[in-house]
């Protein structure tokens, strides 16, 4: 069975994922040191659980880490994804195929999602509006434009995200509307409906 591993593509060095978990940076003490300057010294950790790998961004950067070109806090990896920490980019391989991937690693991160009031699930679904159906990441939308679309004053707008950070763990810092948005999309929580051409309203997953 293939041990997961990164590339590093700009050097085409590579770095097995051996442990439970692999730490990256820019400091001497890191599992797989990167030279960019944009990356922290002690940046994100990579780690197994079973046949799955998540990576984590301990946010201590404010360049911070994606996948795919979407800002995350924590994702569950597939094959051939690519990462991004600060400027430095790799891509995961080697990882086992499950035959279930899309239903396991969605009910994964629903698993931790927190009840949502009826507004909330309203402002989130506001929120990700822009990139529902987008195969690159779109910048969600404004405070602004969450409140016209529900009619409401934008400060209670604010209110609302403000909770939503703190019930889906996000860390302040830049970008905080758009991890908020690919946390709830890439967990599925956020989803179009099937028929976008039809235009229905998109829905949103229930914890539980």
């Amino acid at each position: 069975m293939p041990t997961p591993h990164l590339r590093i593509e700009e050097t085409g060095e590579v770095f097995e994922l051996a442990r439970d978990v692999t730490t990256v940076g820019r400091g001497s003490g890191v599992d797989i040191r990167l030279q960019d300057p944009s990356v922290s010294r002690l940046h994100a950790e990579l780690v197994r659980r079973g046949p799955y790998v998540y990576v984590c961004d301990l946010g201590l950067s404010s360049n911070g880490t994606a996948v795919n070109g979407r800002p995350i806090t924590q994702r569950v990896l597939d094959e051939g994804d690519v990462l991004t920490f600060g400027g430095a980019r790799v891509r995961i391989a080697g990882l086992p195929e499950t035959g279930d991937n899309d239903d396991a690693t969605r009910s994964l991160r629903r698993s931790a999602a927190p009840e949502l009031t009826r507004r909330e699930s309203e402002v989130l679904i506001a929120l990700c509006r822009p990139a529902l159906g987008q195969d690159a990441f779109v910048a969600p939308a404004t405070a602004r434009e969450i409140a016209d679309e529900l009619v409401v004053t934008e400060a209670a707008v604010k209110q609302h995200l403000l909770r939503l950070y703190q019930k889906f763990r996000i860390p302040e810092g830049t970008n905080r509307r758009a991890r908020l948005a690919n946390e709830v999309l890439s967990a599925g929580i956020v989803r179009p409906l099937p028929d976008p051409s039809k235009s229905p309203a998109p829905q949103v997953r229930r914890a539980g």
